[in-house]
């Protein structure tokens, strides 16, 4: 797979990084890393783990924002929002699959075609952009891919 341009992700997304390492970072796979050797901490997999919570939050307080107030309600609005399929749905839409350092083994297997990679990838994303600008640019992206513009 020929990678595309990572400025090409920016503007799907809406957003422009300050920090273009962060971008770089959110876009490469643990696999790729190990293979052109570089540093420990040049792949996604901490990103995605802050994504997956900043995406939570921006859900939650725009699950409350739109009058939810029962804790029970707001939890299973959550739920129906932020799932793996939704996330890989969003990830497909941005075809991020085209922006991602991918191992070759991964490639060879094309893994974003099944399970979680590419909602991980995204996770990965939103963490990259949060770290760079914020919730509120953070927000802002799940806005744009209308993962919370009607909560």
């Amino acid at each position: 797979m020929n990678r595309r341009d990572p400025a090409g992700i920016e503007a799907r997304i809406g957003y422009a990084f300050k920090d273009r390492l962060l971008l770089e970072r959110a876009l490469t796979r643990l696999a790729y890393t190990l293979e052109a050797g570089l540093p420990p901490d040049a792949h996604m997999d901490a990103l995605a783990t802050l994504g997956d919570a900043v995406i939570n939050v921006a859900v939650v307080e725009a699950v409350v924002a739109g009058g939810a107030h029962d804790k029970g309600a707001i939890t299973n609005r959550k739920m129906n929002l932020v799932n793996m399929t939704r996330l890989r749905g969003l990830a497909e839409g941005l075809d991020l699959a085209g922006y991602v350092r991918w191992g070759k083994g991964e490639a060879a297997q094309m893994v974003w075609t099944s399970g979680r990679v590419l909602a991980e990838c995204l996770e990965a994303l939103v963490g990259a952009v949060y770290l760079d600008g914020g919730m509120e640019a953070a927000a802002g992206v799940l806005r744009r891919l209308g993962l919370t513009e009607r909560v």
